[in-house]
Formats: C-alpha cells, sequence, structure tokens
C-alpha cells in the first residue's frame, strides 16, 4: 500500500510541476496566459518591489536550502527517501505558483522593439530558451530531476541508484545549460517594462550564486571527473573557453 501512495504522491507532485511550467512560460513571454508580467499595475512602486522581492527570494531560499547535501540528510529523517526529491519538486512548484498569484505588475517601458520581425524574433528567442530548458533536463534525466523516477523505483522494489557523471549534448558546450535556457528566457522580451526587468536581474543574481553553491557539491560528489570538466567547458557562455586557451 506504502509503495502505491508514494507512487501517487509522486505522479501528482511532477503533474503539479508540469503545469507550473506551462504557466511560467506563458507568465514571461505574457503568452496565453490572464496574469503575467507585465499585467495591469494595482499597487504602488515600492509595495510592488517589496512584494515581488520577498516572492522572489522565497523560491530561491526553498531551492537553495533544500537542494544541499546536508539539508538532504536532514530532511529525510522526517520524509521517506522515496519521496524526498517529489516533496522538493512539490514545494518548488507552490512557491512558483505563489509567485504568480501575488506578482504585482509595475509598468514603465525600459526598451520597446516596434519592428514586428524583431517582436518575433525575440518571442521565439524567449520560446527556445524555456526549450532548451526542458531538453536540458531530460539529457541529465528528466524524470530523476522531478523525482518519478526515485518513487517509481521504490515501486517496483528497487535501490535506487545515483545518475553517473555525463555531459551529453549542450553539456558538452557549457557546463548548465539549463540556467542559459532560463537567462535566455528571461531577457528576450520585446518589451521591457521595470516589473519584467527586476524579475530577470534577481533570478539571473539568483541563477548565478546558485551554480555557486551547486558546483560545489557536484565537486563533492564527482571529483575530479567534475574538476577536468569545469576547466574544458565554460559556465554559461558556450566556447569562451576556447578562446581563453587561445590566451
Amino acid at each position: 500500500m506504502k509503495k502505491v501512495i508514494f507512487l501517487t504522491y509522486g505522479v501528482i507532485a511532477y503533474l503539479i510541476f508540469l503545469g507550473t511550467f506551462c504557466y511560467a512560460v506563458g507568465f514571461v513571454s505574457m503568452l496565453f496566459v490572464p496574469k503575467h508580467l507585465d499585467s495591469e499595475p494595482q499597487s504602488s512602486l515600492l509595495t510592488a518591489l517589496l512584494v515581488n522581492g520577498g516572492l522572489l527570494s522565497l523560491f530561491a531560499l526553498q531551492h537553495s536550502v533544500m537542494a544541499r547535501p546536508a539539508f538532504k540528510k536532514w530532511w529525510t529523517q522526517f520524509i521517506p527517501e522515496p519521496v524526498e526529491r517529489s516533496t522538493f519538486v512539490l514545494l518548488a512548484s507552490l512557491c512558483l505558483l505563489l509567485l504568480f498569484w501575488q506578482w504585482q505588475p509595475i509598468g514603465g517601458v525600459v526598451w520597446r522593439v516596434e519592428s514586428e520581425t524583431s517582436k518575433m524574433f525575440l518571442q521565439s528567442l524567449c520560446l527556445l530558451g524555456f526549450g532548451i530548458v526542458l531538453i536540458a533536463t531530460f539529457l541529465i534525466n528528466h524524470f530523476d530531476l522531478f523525482g518519478l523516477r526515485q518513487v517509481w523505483l521504490y515501486f517496483k522494489g528497487m535501490s535506487y541508484v545515483h545518475i553517473p557523471f555525463r555531459t551529453p549534448l549542450f553539456y558538452k558546450y557549457v557546463r548548465h545549460p539549463l540556467y542559459l535556457g532560463f537567462i535566455i528566457a528571461f531577457w528576450a522580451t520585446p518589451t521591457m517594462t521595470i516589473a519584467h526587468l527586476f524579475f530577470a536581474v534577481m533570478t539571473t543574481a539568483y541563477m548565478l550564486t546558485a551554480i555557486q553553491l551547486e558546483e560545489k557539491d557536484l565537486m563533492k560528489q564527482f571529483g575530479n571527473d567534475y574538476h577536468n570538466y569545469k576547466l574544458s567547458s565554460p559556465m554559461l557562455i558556450p566556447f569562451t573557453n576556447f578562446f581563453k586557451n587561445k590566451n
């Protein structure tokens, strides 16, 4: 019975994530959703900045703290290991849903592209960024990343085995294509409002910080393999190591 409950819980957590990700695409690209980054402003600039800053900080803290091995070791004293990742995914999704619900649009245009061709290009680039994110998750095992593999193995009565270190496709050119995809998606917009700029700056700053924490964990987990990978592959911008080595 417990196996069925855990599997059901993992599937529900994954479906909530999937819906949240789809809404996130619309929220940032301003396509197909009732409320997005640049909806009609409803509050003062100061209130909007405080609320939005708090929402982004909540997500950043949840995401960074719960992803650390030390926290996982403590957390699994209370949460069974097979559903630990699903619980992380569920809480991250809930933080994002809260952000979408309570986000305070600001208004005020930083830049606006007038050309229809340029608008289509930037919107396509935004969607391409999200596409890179999604593909990158499958390259490193999408279902492990979002907790389904863990609950499925438990359901089948099999022990969990960590994914071995490898660098498929995008990962040959940058160490963090998932973060690169998000950065492209968040900055590629035909109309950059104050709210959108605030969101892009805050999330980019968080990702650059998260990379440092994540790489420390990866160094401990994979040792020389990851150390050599850092020397051969750039963090976010493809081919920059080539020019660095040439100099």
